[in-house]
């Protein structure tokens, strides 16, 4: 290996992102090659004191980070607006799908029953069929079933 494709490489085997194939060959090389050997000793050096530094953590940082977990989120005036159009918008459509696939308004209750009935009229007279097809609720009696 050229020294100069060596050089390119110690950052990435430092990282254990080379596979194993490289990294024999870059092991191989650097016990040849004292200017790349001096290279990844510095490398490995900044390293390890790049490692060894603190971040400093500003003052109050940790009751900043629990009074934002404890604090409820707010939705903004525009967010609150969006969700009710949305919601307004999914009756009004929901309401219109309905209409359409039902055929307009809801029949009443007996003429709901009228409809359902009018299968039963091709029977042959004294069927089954032919007498319920024939029945007509009491008129006044005020039992609806």
């Amino acid at each position: 290996m050229e020294c100069q494709t060596v050089q390119t490489q110690l950052s990435a085997w430092l990282d254990d992102e080379l596979s194993e194939a490289t990294g024999a060959m870059l092991t191989a090389h650097l016990t040849s090659c004292e200017a790349c050997r001096r290279e990844w000793r510095q490398l490995t050096a900044l390293d390890a004191a790049l490692g060894n530094l603190v971040a400093p953590v500003p003052m109050g940082l940790a009751e900043q980070v629990a009074a934002k977990v404890r604090r409820p989120r707010r939705r903004s005036g525009w967010q609150s607006a969006a969700l009710a159009a949305c919601l307004v918008l999914g009756i009004a459509l929901g309401g219109t799908m309905a209409r359409s696939f039902y055929g307009g308004a809801a029949p009443n209750e007996a003429g709901a029953e009228v409809a359902s009935l009018e299968v039963f009229h091709d029977f042959p007279q004294g069927s089954l069929g032919a007498v319920v097809a024939s029945y007509q609720p009491e008129e006044g009696n005020g039992n609806h079933q």
